[in-house]
C-alpha cells in the first residue's frame, strides 16, 4: 500500500535547497535526484509525521501529492519529516526527492543592491541565495 500526504488547497509548494550534509545520506538512489525541503501549515503535523514513520517502519513509501503551477497533480517521495510548533500553529517540514530535471535554481536579489557596488576588477562575486538550513 502506498500512502500519500495531499495538499488540498492553496498554492503549489515552494521547494528549498537543503545545504546540510545529512541530506546526501538520504539522497543515495539509482535515480538522479535532489532532496529539497518544503514547509506546510497543517492542523495536526504530529499525526502526519507519525503516518510517515509508520510507512517507513513497514518499508513502504509515502509521497507528497500536490498541484504544480499548471494545476496538474504531481507526486514526490517523502524522505524525512518534522513537525514544528509555531505561534500560527503546526508547521510540517517535509524533505522530498525530486528528479534533477525538475530542479531549478532561483536566485533572489537584494533590493538594496546597487550597480556601483560591483567592482569590475573583482574576479569573483558572492551571491547569498537565502536558502539557509531547515
Amino acid at each position: 500500500m502506498e500512502d500519500k500526504i495531499t495538499i488540498i488547497e492553496g498554492p503549489p509548494p515552494t521547494f528549498e535547497a537543503v545545504p546540510d550534509g545529512w541530506v546526501q545520506g538520504i539522497s543515495d538512489s539509482p535515480i538522479f535526484s535532489g532532496v529539497v525541503a518544503t514547509r506546510l501549515r497543517t492542523f495536526d503535523g504530529s499525526a502526519l509525521v507519525e503516518r510517515c514513520q509508520n510507512a517507513w517502519k513497514s518499508r513502504q513509501s509515502i509521497h507528497l501529492e500536490y498541484k504544480n503551477m499548471e494545476g496538474l497533480r504531481e507526486e514526490a517521495p517523502i524522505v524525512a519529516a518534522r513537525n514544528v510548533l509555531t505561534d500560527e500553529g503546526d508547521m510540517l517540514i517535509l524533505w522530498i526527492r525530486l528528479p534533477d530535471e525538475d530542479l531549478e535554481l532561483e536566485i533572489a536579489y537584494d533590493d538594496e543592491f546597487e550597480d556601483d557596488e560591483f567592482d569590475e576588477d573583482d574576479d569573483e562575486m558572492d551571491f547569498d541565495l537565502g536558502l539557509g538550513s531547515v
